[in-house]
C-alpha cells in the first residue's frame, strides 16, 4: 500500500515541475497521471544505462529521471498536437 502512495506522491512532484517548465495547464488528475508515466519512462531508461546497486530498489537519482520523463512526455505530447481531455 505504501508503494501506491509513494508512486503518487513522486508522480505529483514530477507531473508538477514538468507542468511548470513547460507552461502546461493540467488538472492535479493529470499532473499525477503524467509524472507517474515520467516516472515510468525516465525509470525504464535508468535501468537499461544504470541498475541500482545490489538489493537497491531505487535509483538515487529518481526524482530527476522522473521529471525529465515527464517533460519528454509532455515535450512529444506538444509536438504532435495532441489533446488532453478536460478532467
Amino acid at each position: 500500500m505504501f508503494h501506491l502512495i509513494w508512486y503518487v506522491i513522486v508522480g505529483l512532484i514530477a507531473g508538477y515541475v514538468a507542468k511548470s517548465v513547460m507552461h502546461m495547464p493540467l488538472s492535479l488528475t493529470w499532473t499525477i497521471v503524467l509524472g507517474i508515466v515520467g516516472s515510468i519512462i525516465g525509470g525504464a531508461v535508468t535501468h537499461l544505462f544504470y541498475p541500482p546497486s545490489a538489493g537497491g530498489r531505487f535509483h538515487p537519482g529518481g526524482i530527476i529521471v522522473s521529471i525529465l520523463g515527464a517533460i519528454l512526455v509532455l515535450f512529444l505530447w506538444h509536438k504532435f498536437h495532441l489533446h488532453l481531455p478536460r478532467g
